[in-house]
């Protein structure tokens, strides 16, 4: 997500962006309505999705970095500088680039990114929550959960699991 310095000042003037941190911190319909807030008053909002198979394909780890890529690409004004969350910068990429360990706790428009991010994510996983009802996705939003492992053993992968994920791998050696 993308602020410029106008929006930034109105933005910050909003008195339930006080509370936004890191998405895993907030409650579910918290981050909806913060996901309203951020769409509807951020100057503009990029965000870069990867299917099953390019993170197969690449890793989660640089899929990660492929989707950063493709959000900042999807903005009309494109940054001059962009702050990231974590200790590793996006590789071969030439924007000037900042790394704040614990940067979605730290800093607003991390934070607000983070909430975009979950939220999308939980939106396309209850999608397939309709398509798969049986593997509990509405629950456990695609995480390695107890629920989650047991529903794979249970009717095997989906089409649209990871083969990289490290339990369906595992189903993936055991089936003749």
């Amino acid at each position: 997500a993308v602020l410029d310095a106008a929006a930034a000042e109105k933005i910050a003037g909003i008195k339930e962006f006080k509370k936004l941190k890191d998405s895993k911190l907030v409650p579910e319909k918290k981050r909806e309505e913060f996901f309203e807030l951020i769409m509807n008053n951020f100057t503009e909002v990029g965000v870069g999705i990867c299917d099953h198979e390019t993170i197969d394909r690449l890793n989660i780890y640089q899929a990660t970095f492929l989707c950063m890529k493709k959000a900042l690409g999807a903005l009309k004004k494109k940054p001059d500088y962009i702050m990231l969350d974590g200790r590793a910068p996006i590789p071969n990429f030439s924007l000037k680039q900042e790394n704040i360990v614990d940067g979605d706790n730290l800093v607003f428009s991390i934070a607000a990114a983070s909430i975009i991010a979950k939220v999308t994510h939980d939106r396309l996983i209850a999608e397939l929550a309709e398509k798969y009802p049986q593997y509990g996705f509405a629950n456990h939003k695609g995480y390695g959960t107890k629920e989650h492992l047991d529903a794979l053993i249970k009717y095997g992968p989906t089409p649209f699991h990871r083969k990289t994920f490290g339990p369906v791998k595992n189903l993936l050696k055991k089936t003749p």
